[in-house]
């Protein structure tokens, strides 16, 4: 992570109020995706905060509590899979981190987002930033947010459909849980328009498993 003295982003010029943006659940096969917004105090700095997937579990839920201590306003967003189905992956990643915007109890005056994509909230100016995660304080923040708050959904949806191992995989394409989709079927909580089983075909009706 980047030392700054300033904990506004080069693109942001003018020193307008700065909201960071990341997503957590993009490449799953089951469950939403999750996305977070925030907006940390003038000249904070944290040597700790990363890109959630460089950080172990342990790292993440301390630090998510840091972050919600700390902050001047953060919010998470949500997009079901049965959502996804219907505006696409990317859409519904953009849409998450729109959802987050939209409930901040401080709302932005610039937005930077994690990656290459994104659309138009409101007249807000915004820049995409790839790898911006490993870059901005902002975006590492929304990463951890987004992706514990996202652990915690599948873990609790696992209690639901314990065949999936969610609480392990948290909806990733792991081998074992192809497998499951291919011998249970999917759940209600699968994206159907996902290629599920890795080769094309499209899986049986779920099974009373």
């Amino acid at each position: 992570m980047q030392n700054k003295t300033n904990l506004l982003s080069r693109y942001n010029a003018e020193a307008l109020v700065e909201a960071g943006c990341d997503e957590a659940g993009r490449g799953c096969l089951a469950g939403s995706v999750f996305a977070a917004a925030v907006i940390l105090p003038e000249g904070y700095e944290n040597g700790q905060l990363d890109d959630s997937k460089r950080l172990t579990a342990r790292q993440r839920y301390a630090l998510r509590e840091v972050i919600m201590r700390d902050a001047v306003a953060w919010a998470v967003g949500e997009v079901t899979a049965k959502e996804i189905d219907e505006m696409n992956i990317l859409n519904a990643s953009i849409e998450a981190m729109h959802r987050a915007l939209s409930v901040l109890s401080v709302q932005p005056r610039f937005i930077i987002v994690d990656g290459n994509r994104f659309k138009p909230y409101g007249d807000v100016p915004y820049q995409t930033i790839v790898k911006g995660d490993r870059k901005f304080q902002s975006i590492a923040a929304a990463s951890i947010l987004a992706k514990t708050f996202r652990d915690d959904a599948m873990r609790s949806l696992s209690s639901q459909y314990p065949a999936y191992g969610w609480e392990r995989n948290f909806g990733y394409p792991t081998a074992a849980h192809r497998e499951a989709i291919r011998r249970c079927g999917p759940s209600p909580f699968h994206r159907q328009t996902f290629n599920l089983l890795g080769d094309g075909k499209t899986p049986s009706k779920r099974k009373n498993t």
